[in-house]
């Protein structure tokens, strides 16, 4: 299992602490939110790491090395502009597996990254998105009116459920081929809808778990406070 982690943005939404820390460096209890990762994927069987690097590149690199201090080879992808979260994956092209998974390197999660793997496998996909269940409460009132500007139904402060994307995807390497090198600047939901509307086959992966994304100051705090709390459910071998 090839591992591609996005660690090249720069964190607006979390100035002031990424005016001199790339967010992925931002600490979660005692160690980078990004080494967290990182230990995960080693413990679910990944073979190999390269990161997708950008903004104060050199501080990830000097933290992580060739990955020989954390058991898993790492290797690095400068990307000089911005190029979205899919257009990376160009730059590293030749050197990537036929199948590999990539993620956003902010997130924190007790997802089993070897269970996606092998279902993403077994399922022959030519993508798979990790899923996860969302509930949006809404304070107001909520009409539904018809085209007469009748009421049909009326719901006193509603719960609106969803599956949202966790930032984890798994990709086939020759599913995604073309729409990579056709386009300078792509998104990860563009490959997605560019593979379905072609007729590619696309997993949804859904697994009871933690999953929090750490991307404003909010977040963060939460995060910090959930993984000192459950420290064992993220690193079930860190003593």
């Amino acid at each position: 299992m090839q591992a591609i982690i996005l660690a090249g943005g720069k964190g607006t939404r979390l100035l002031p602490h990424t005016a001199n820390l790339p967010k992925p460096l931002m600490p979660i209890g005692e160690m980078p939110i990004l080494e967290i990762i990182v230990r995960q994927l080693k413990d679910a069987g990944a073979s190999s790491i390269i990161m997708a690097v950008g903004y104060l590149h050199h501080m990830i690199e000097a933290h992580f090395g060739d990955g020989s201090d954390f058991g898993i080879p790492i290797s690095y992808s400068l990307e000089e502009k911005p190029l979205g979260t899919a257009g990376p994956l160009n730059l590293i092209f030749n050197k990537l597996e036929e199948n590999f998974i990539v993620l956003n390197g902010d997130l924190l999660t007790t997802l089993n990254f070897g269970n996606l793997f092998n279902q993403h496998l077994r399922s022959k996909a030519s993508a798979t998105i990790a899923t996860f269940k969302r509930s949006v409460d809404i304070d107001f009132g909520v009409l539904d009116i018809d085209s007469e500007k009748k009421l049909v139904e009326y719901k006193e402060k509603p719960s609106l459920h969803y599956q949202v994307s966790m930032g984890i995807n798994i990709f086939k390497k020759d599913s995604v081929k073309s729409f990579l090198q056709n386009a300078e600047y792509l998104d990860i939901p563009d490959l997605m809808m560019d593979l379905k509307n072609n007729g590619k086959d696309i997993l949804c992966h859904y697994e009871d778990c933690e999953w929090l994304d750490i991307g404003r100051i909010d977040d963060y705090s939460i995060a910090s406070k959930v993984f000192e709390e459950n420290k064992e459910k993220f690193l079930p071998k860190t003593k």
